[in-house]
């Protein structure tokens, strides 16, 4: 028996539904039983539970609607999340204006009509339906947890067991309901650990909703959830990132922290508005499968010698250049690692910060605050450090501040997105600084790719095609007699062939020759092609070394140096 049911059979009595009696004999039973007395009405036959909500209803001036057949704008559970509706148990049937309309079984339930007002952000009305009616709804729009069940469950005692996400603000009001969603994108989770990816990309489409894994440096598509849990998986996803659910207009950043299987991740959330809902991309950080020593990252012993000597300097610039992906930061944090020492005060600047260093000072770039790179730049300088580094060189104001620190006996280190290693000091001297700002100040420039590494399970010898040996052009007779390997595929590298990732690099030393020519401002091509005659080694040069050697596949290289110049 409810606190209401006294005014509910009041009201079917006043409109002749009910005779006294029958209102008596219910009331008694509803106590009896602990039920309620609509479903004790129901039950005996007395009177329809479609004919009791109807008069309800009609008491408080709301309508009644069957939602039998009625198609409802997928827009409106982007709107209205699967944790919402499930946790209050309504459907969302149509929006008009800034109001969305709801349905719910309970007309004398205003409570939770103000609680969606406030939830949602919008205004909120309401309409009276049948109970199993919109819990059909509930399941066929966002999906039922007997559906996930069987969609994921060889692997839901490895979640158990593996995946533990620490309790996030609010959630002590998740009921059973919402269980089925949050188990979801665990397991979507847990997957992209087991499968080595560096990130999840979550893309609604006009009929999927399509997940894939980056992987190695590549896009993989794994099975997708049906398109009607969109909305449900987002709005966890964001609710996990502390983001805000009703803000689906706006890009959105958040962060997630958990551990899988007793290591700390964490997981960067980037969230944008698409042509057909929010496209969310979470990028995994490992702390413990960064890499931090420089032979790990993939270089020859004289490539190694060559940087080890820059980055052992006492003052001046150590560019870092590539595309997104490339592992410039990956490299950056090796070389802080390699020359940190207790003598040395190091400070750095990020956005973000993505792995804590012992030993180091790190800053968090905050621009919403003003806490700019320049800003943070003009201070760490007051702090009298030894080496700076620069998460990414973005403007002039950070240029300038940078070049003035190495000129006044610092050691910088930074990024540039540029496509090869000379190309940088014209970067520079467009960004707007001085060349001979730039000649002075610059040590040294290192570009960088990925490349996948050769799955050491099914390695094996195999001889290039003419198609691949015509691509090398002269580059051809130098590897003509090596023996080159590929890798079959097998299920430790998931029949891609490739396992893991290493860098191929191209090291531009700055000598006063080229300072000189870094001050006449010639061109980035005249750079190039005078730092080869010095012994420069291109990124395909070097990726050409590693095929020799058996660490990747010619095909890899071409993949990621085709603007490269034989």
């Amino acid at each position: 028996m409810t606190a209401n049911d006294e005014y509910v059979v009041e009201i079917l009595e006043n409109v002749g539904l009910i005779s006294g009696q029958q209102a008596r004999e219910a009331l008694e039973l509803a106590q009896q039983h602990d039920k309620p007395v609509v479903d004790i009405l129901d039950a005996q036959g007395t009177v329809g539970k479609a004919d009791i909500l109807k008069a309800l209803a009609n008491q408080f001036g709301m309508e009644f609607m069957s939602l039998t057949g009625v198609e409802i704008d997928q827009e409106l559970f982007d709107q209205v999340p699967s944790e919402i509706a499930r946790r209050y148990k309504v459907i969302p049937v149509y929006k008009s204006d800034n109001t969305i309309t709801v349905a719910l079984s309970d007309p004398l339930d205003v409570e939770t009509l103000d609680s969606l007002r406030y939830v949602l952000r919008t205004g909120v009305e309401g309409v009276v339906a049948l109970p199993e009616e919109i819990e059909a709804a509930i399941n066929s729009h966002y999906g039922s947890e007997a559906q996930i069940e069987s969609m994921w469950d060889s692997t839901e005692r490895e979640v158990r067991e593996t995946l533990d996400i620490p309790d996030l603000e609010g959630e002590d009001e998740v009921t059973d309901a919402d269980a089925p969603i949050i188990k979801l994108v665990s397991l979507i989770i847990l997957e992209a650990f087991r499968s080595r990816a560096s990130d999840i990309h979550l893309e609604p489409q006009e009929k999927q909703f399509r997940v894939r894994y980056r992987v190695d440096g590549v896009l993989h598509e794994v099975e997708s959830p049906p398109k009607r849990l969109q909305s449900a998986i987002i709005s966890r996803v964001k609710i996990m990132a502390n983001m805000s659910i009703a803000e689906k207009r706006l890009p959105q950043d958040g962060r997630i922290q958990i551990n899988v299987m007793g290591r700390d991740l964490d997981l960067r959330v980037s969230s944008v508005p698409s042509n057909h809902g929010e496209s969310i991309v979470m990028r995994i950080l490992d702390k413990e499968s960064l890499q931090l020593g420089l032979p790990k990252l993939g270089f020859f012993s004289d490539d190694q010698q060559t940087f080890e000597r820059l980055i052992g300097l006492s003052d001046g610039i150590i560019l870092v250049t590539g595309p997104t992906g490339s592992g410039k930061t990956t490299t950056l944090y090796a070389c802080l690692n390699h020359i940190n020492q207790p003598d040395r005060k190091i400070i750095t600047v990020e956005d973000p910060v993505e792995y804590q260093l012992s030993g180091i000072n790190q800053v968090h770039v905050r621009s919403d605050i003003g806490l700019t790179f320049a800003a943070a730049l003009r201070s760490m300088l007051r702090q009298a450090p030894n080496i700076i580094m620069i998460g990414e060189i973005r403007d002039k104001e950070t240029a300038e501040i940078a070049v003035n620190a190495s000129l006044t006996g610092h050691l910088v280190f930074s990024t540039l997105h540029t496509n090869d290693a000379p190309s940088a000091i014209t970067r520079l001297i467009d960004i707007g600084l001085k060349p001979f700002l730039v000649a002075s100040s610059i040590r040294g420039i290192m570009a960088q790719r990925l490349v996948r590494k050769i799955c050491d399970k099914c390695k094996e010898p195999y001889t290039p095609t003419d198609q691949e040996l015509r691509l090398l052009g002269p580059m051809a007779n130098n590897i003509s007699q090596a023996e080159m390997y590929h890798g079959k595929g097998c299920n430790e590298c998931k029949h891609t062939g490739y396992r893991g990732r290493i860098g191929i690099f191209e090291i531009f030393t700055i000598s006063d020759e080229v300072q000189h020519m870094i001050f006449e401002q010639v061109s980035a091509a005249d750079l190039r092609s005078r730092a080869r005659e010095l012994g420069m080694r291109t990124l395909r040069e070097d990726g050409l070394r590693k095929v020799i050697a058996g660490s990747t596949t010619l095909e890899e290289v071409f993949r990621v140096t085709m603007g490269d110049a034989n």
